[in-house]
């Protein structure tokens, strides 16, 4: 347990004008986006997972990945190595990093490719060797994504499924698995309890125990 005397250190502190930046830049990228099946701008989810990042302890850099995790999977085809080197020379080596590390399924030259069965299992076995800095922002995001889609499920039922590119079954597969890579290398993590408690609530609306989710991504029907 982490002690009051020890709370006093942790956090980034004040943030610096390159944060704003990031903030503008993630806009910039994201400001046609929409959350999955509303209206609601994508830059929520981003923003989300920055506060995240910092209120679990994590350092500006971290911070900025997370508003920028997704610039270069979302980025048009053709132009993710583009982006993931203007996020280098703007950011700096570190963020760049992270949110490499933070992507899925990108080549040699930072473009996306496979579908989404191949890019996600490839990831959870890349997760056991993930620098820990990218791993803190992986479960601010997988943190925040579980409790809206649990939260959505709640509200509108089980066709909210449907608004996914995977199934049920392949998306409950993942943010488990990723909860237990994050436990096995995060112990004792504030972030993995909150991971631990957004996964919970995913089965809890999808009427499921931890125990009947296989630990093998489960194959199409």
């Amino acid at each position: 347990m982490t002690t009051l005397e020890e709370r006093k250190d942790m956090g980034s502190g004040p943030l610096s004008t390159r944060y704003d930046e990031a903030l503008a830049y993630a806009s910039e990228h994201h400001r046609k986006q929409l959350r999955k099946g509303s209206r609601v701008p994508y830059m929520t989810h981003l923003m989300s997972v920055s506060a995240l990042v910092l209120e679990h302890g994590g350092s500006e850099d971290q911070a900025i990945a997370g508003l920028l995790h997704d610039a270069v999977e979302d980025a048009p085809k053709g132009t993710g190595g583009k982006v993931l080197n203007e996020i280098r020379s703007r950011f700096g080596g570190g963020v760049a990093d992270i949110v490499r590390a933070c992507s899925d399924g990108l080549d040699a030259d930072g473009n996306r490719s496979g579908t989404w069965a191949e890019r996600k299992r490839d990831y959870v076995a890349g997760l056991s060797h993930k620098p820990l800095d990218a791993l803190l922002v992986t479960a601010a995001d997988k943190t925040h994504n579980g409790l809206c889609i649990a939260s959505d499920v709640r509200r509108y039922g089980p066709d909210f499924w449907s608004t996914f590119n995977a199934s049920r079954d392949e998306l409950l597969w993942y943010y488990t698995s990723v909860e237990r890579a994050v436990s096995q290398r995060l112990p004792g993590h504030s972030i993995t309890d909150a991971l631990h408690r957004a996964v919970g609530e995913l089965l809890a609306a999808a009427n499921t125990e931890r125990a009947a989710v296989p630990t093998e991504m489960p194959a199409r029907r």
